[in-house]
């Protein structure tokens, strides 16, 4: 039987030499732990016979403390006829700008754009800086925004359209509107439901969650947030839905094949392989942030800290990337599982054609937010450069875009060059900051948008929609050709 612990015990361990916490009720002894926490032992001291949950929970998935403490360090369970309204208290922080109580009213926010500005309000300055950030000077993830607004849509008048499906698919798997969760790290920062959160707002709009290899959670705990094992699958409007799962390839290839052996028993549908970063792009605004030296995410194994070029999440938690992932390793891919594979990241035309080359059953127009290489092109044009040199594309693979979708036009626009459907990441992120009721409203509020759109243009069915229903002479001139570019001919000479 465990023994229960008293707050008056707990609090006389409570010096680096002799120090007890308590975790979701359990009492450890982490004196021996301390010194060896990756995020330092000042968080550990700070909670020093003291209460650490709330903190703890904020960034570390449930079951870490639990799987990485040997048994010996549980002294017992908290007496909870023993706190007192002193000990109850947080340790005193330090006060910051944002401000979480001036959050709006989930009831109040009437657009995408509403959520961005109640997280830059609300959430902490290193989360904003987080999510928000970009590559240098930010030229691409301004552009994925803009370059939606230059290409114009042409309506149709005089259809019957009272009636509008939304409806679509990829990769075989149903959804409510082409709309999926593209992957995003660490969600658990802007709430503490972090994937799981979102996973539940999902799954009430029947649409696809991509989870991050570094998500909060291990991606088990992910699914079981929504339903019990063995009844995940294709949304059929009894609130299944389907899981992709996005895969950094790990420098120690055989820890990414067991994770993918791990996710295809689990049930997720499909392989998402981020390919557009092979090294962290340069994001100076989360550089600026100093980072919580405790945050660590459970799949990867990532582990935050600062060092002399600053805290960047991005850079120095996505060291355990492999750089050398090269086409020669879809071989080995396939061999660690059977499930599709979506290659994320493509930017060029020569890529698109060479992803259909060796059976890639889908690809991802993205530039990763505009975080990994700045003036890299907007997906919205890449669909248009597709659409110039190689419409076949479109027949042979699954095409998805994301970023810079904002509105419901936007989808549509996308959907009308050839995508099947749109990944969006940071609004779903900003989101979550209400929580799953927040990520099913981000949702909705899109779904209604694009419904809008739908009407105005004539359109009753998305297999309706085609480019003739855009105007993108705005933009055509960008549009680079499948012929090698003429300053390309020069090549320099080789090295003796």
């Amino acid at each position: 039987m465990a023994r229960v612990v008293s707050v008056q015990e707990i609090s006389k361990h409570n010096i680096p030499e002799d120090l007890w916490t308590v975790v979701d009720g359990t009492v450890y002894d982490l004196t021996e732990f301390a010194p060896e926490h990756p995020g330092g032992a000042g968080i550990i001291i700070r909670y020093a016979g003291r209460d650490a949950s709330t903190a703890y929970n904020e960034i570390h998935a449930p079951s870490l403390i639990k799987n990485s403490l040997h048994s010996s360090k549980i002294i017992g369970t908290l007496d909870p006829s023993s706190i007192t309204e002193e000990w109850a208290k947080p340790p005193p922080t330090v006060s910051t700008s944002f401000s979480p109580d001036s959050k709006p009213p989930l009831d109040t926010l009437i657009n995408t754009h509403d959520f961005v500005s109640a997280a830059r309000q609300t959430i902490t300055p290193k989360t904003w800086a987080f999510y928000s950030s970009a590559a240098t000077d930010l030229n691409t993830k301004a552009r994925n925004n803009s370059a939606y607004a230059d290409i114009g849509l042409r309506p149709r008048i005089l259809v019957d359209v009272k009636d509008v499906d939304t409806s679509t698919a990829m990769l075989g798997q149903k959804m409510s509107v082409p709309i999926f969760c593209a992957p995003a790290a660490m969600a658990k920062m802007v709430h503490p439901d972090g994937e799981k959160g979102i996973a539940r707002g999902c799954r009430k709009l029947g649409i696809p969650q991509c989870v991050s290899t570094n998500a909060s959670f291990p991606i088990a705990e992910i699914f079981e947030a929504v339903g019990e094992p063995g009844t995940y699958g294709t949304f059929d409007g009894d609130g299944k839905m389907p899981f992709f799962f996005q895969l950094y390839v790990d420098k120690q290839r055989e820890k990414s094949a067991k994770l993918l052996r791990d996710v295809e028993a689990l049930g997720v549908k499909a392989i998402f392989v981020t390919v557009d970063a092979p090294v962290p792009g340069k994001r100076e605004a989360d550089e600026r942030v100093k980072a919580d030296e405790s945050l660590s995410t459970p799949m990867s194994g990532a582990k935050a800290k600062n060092d002399a070029k600053g805290g960047a999440l991005g850079r120095i938690m996505g060291l355990y990337i492999d750089a050398s992932l090269s086409w020669a390793d879809i071989p080995w891919l396939r061999k660690c599982t059977s499930l599709p594979i979506v290659l994320k990241g493509v930017q060029t035309t020569m890529d698109a054609k060479k992803a259909a080359e060796h059976g890639i059953e889908g690809i991802v127009l993205s530039n990763h937010g505009g975080r990994s290489l700045d003036t890299a092109p907007p997906p919205i044009l890449l669909l248009l450069e597709l659409q110039k040199n190689c419409p076949e594309i479109f027949e042979k693979m699954e095409v998805y875009v994301d970023g810079g979708v904002m509105r419901g036009t936007d989808i549509f626009k996308a959907l009308c060059l050839g995508a099947k459907s749109v990944g969006i990441g940071r609004g779903f992120l900003f989101a979550l900051n209400y929580g799953q009721e927040g990520v099913a409203k981000f949702v909705d509020i899109l779904k209604d948008e694009l419904e809008t759109t739908m009407r105005m243009m004539g359109v009753t069915d998305l297999s309706q929609v085609h480019p003739g229903m855009l105007n993108t002479g705005a933009v055509d001139h960008l549009i680079p050709g499948w012929d090698e570019h003429p300053y390309a001919k020069w090549r320099p000479k080789a090295k003796i």
